[in-house]
């Protein structure tokens, strides 16, 4: 087949190979070249006319266009959405199953980890180096005396002064450390100041009744009385953390235990028809586990969310979601943006024309069962089952908030070729089509592009992401783990003037 139609509403179709001139495409005949994964229209669609796919609107003519066209960006407008939201209309039932386990790390508190670091985390950018230097001392050779400790990580970051001291910012930075220093992946930790920062260790401690013992330290560098002296003491602390995280040992856990960071990047066209769906299945069958998927990337949701608050619990839910939808389109008209400014120059390459688009493809990867909770940026999920947390659409910093919010695995798909990697949370990747996972196979590690190549059911290949959960979370190595990536992707969002 050289196309595939989505829905018998749609006015396009999206082409499965490069198309020449003249080819037929149901009743018509292409007019142009349609690149792999673009789009060609099947009807005559007036100028300002709708422009249908998965049955929902993706953009608006800027031109009348023929049957046989090419759609894309030549020819097809934006505009800010104006929906009509339904609240707990779309509620399907989760069914009961035989309980799934995972070896993992279950903790004094009662949370059960997928890894066991010890982690250096700095409360400013003052101290990464600092940081930086204490986990260096920790090489292989040296953590062998540990088998049972993943390995000693920094995470370091360019904010924690120069701004308020209060505010969506701030707030959001603190939300970040205490998640990291909670987390579960986590058997030590080590926070690292300088000292007269605004983002001050001891606010966050008594914000957050953080308490110091042998696996949870905290100094600063003006205290210690230099850089020198820091790393040295550093080394220490984190020694003598070691022996004890190593007592940590995998034990059966129930796969209710996996909470799951939902992400995509790099798409493409592919990445809605193969992929997400086949991710957002993997979702279903580890919700219905007890188990927790935390969609993210609230632009990359934009002209898809009245499908999320249909799917919601209740209207206060929705509510929550709609909030930050409005909150992100003053965001962006405040800094002279547009929410259609997401697709980047490859995404568009790959076929995708709007953020509308796009962001129905993405809000696949959440699968089908209720929206049980909305949460800010990097807030502990609390909730079970299929959930929402507000992110800006950069993979690296929203994946940081839901590493903090508390997701002990990450589940990406790309349809372009992602080299992403995340620590204390291992990134599973999937790859959206045949072509760029045989390209990039020492970087992805399921191929979705099956599905298409040759004829994989959603449900199998959704079932093998959620196969490859269990896996990784006992121990396996995903690819972007194998290749040492994570220790540079920890961004905390940014929000706010910096002063």
């Amino acid at each position: 087949m050289d196309y595939i139609r989505l829905d018998p509403s749609d006015t396009v179709v999206t082409a499965t190979r490069a198309l020449a001139v003249g080819v037929d495409i149901e009743d018509v005949r292409t007019r142009s070249l349609i690149p792999s994964g673009h789009k060609v229209a099947t009807q005559r669609i007036a100028k300002g006319a709708p422009i249908r796919k998965y049955a929902q609107i993706i953009g608006y003519a800027a031109e009348p266009i023929a049957p046989g066209d090419h759609v894309h960006t030549h020819n097809v407008q934006f505009r800010a959405t104006d929906q009509s939201y339904e609240f707990a209309t779309n509620l399907r039932p989760v069914p009961a199953v035989t309980p799934d386990m995972f070896m993992g790390y279950r903790r004094e508190n009662g949370q059960v980890g997928t890894r066991n670091y010890v982690a250096i985390v700095t409360s400013v950018n003052c101290s990464a180096t600092a940081a930086r230097m204490i986990a260096g001392h920790f090489t292989p050779e040296l953590l062998s005396d540990y088998p049972n400790v993943d390995g000693v990580v920094a995470f370091v970051h360019g904010t924690g002064c120069g701004m308020a001291d209060s505010g969506d910012g701030f707030e959001a930075l603190q939300r970040v450390m205490w998640g990291y220093a909670r987390h579960p992946n986590h058997a030590g930790v080590l926070m690292v100041g300088l000292g007269c920062e605004m983002n001050q260790i001891d606010w966050l401690l008594e914000a957050y009744g953080l308490k110091q013992g042998p696996l949870f330290q905290t100094m600063n560098i003006q205290s210690v009385a230099g850089l020198r002296k820091t790393v040295e003491k550093g080394i220490e602390k984190v020694a003598a953390m070691l022996p004890l995280a190593n007592q940590a040992t995998r034990q059966p856990c129930p796969a209710s235990e996996l909470k799951v960071a939902l992400q995509c990047g790099g798409s493409d066209a592919w990445s809605g028809i193969t992929a997400n769906p086949a991710l957002g299945y993997a979702t279903d069958l580890l919700v219905a586990q007890g188990g927790t998927g935390v969609l993210a990337e609230t632009p990359e949701i934009y002209g898809a969310e009245h499908l999320l608050t249909a799917r919601a619990v209740d209207q206060a839910t929705s509510e929550r979601l709609i909030d930050l939808i409005r909150w992100w389109e003053d965001y962006t008209a405040r800094n002279k943006g547009s929410m259609d400014n997401n697709p980047s120059p490859g995404n568009k390459a790959g076929g995708l024309t709007t953020i509308l688009e796009k962001s129905l493809g993405a809000a696949a990867k959440g699968g089908t069962t209720p929206l049980t909770g909305v949460y800010k940026y990097a807030d502990i999920v609390r909730a079970r089952g299929f959930t929402f947390m507000d992110s800006p659409g950069y993979d690296p910093a929203s994946v940081t908030g839901q590493i903090a919010g508390g997701c002990n695995l990450v589940c990406f798909t790309t349809g372009r070729g992602s080299a992403f990697g995340s620590k204390p949370a291992p990134t599973i990747k999937v790859a959206t089509n045949t072509e760029m996972y045989g390209r990039m196979i020492e970087d992805m590690d399921v191929n979705a592009g099956a599905m298409l190549s040759d004829g994989v059911s959603l449900e199998d290949k959704g079932r093998e992401i959620y196969d490859l959960f269990l896996r990784v979370a006992s121990g396996e190595m995903s690819k972007s783990e194998a290749q040492g990536l994570g220790d540079y992707e920890f961004v905390p969002w940014q929000i706010g003037a910096v002063m």
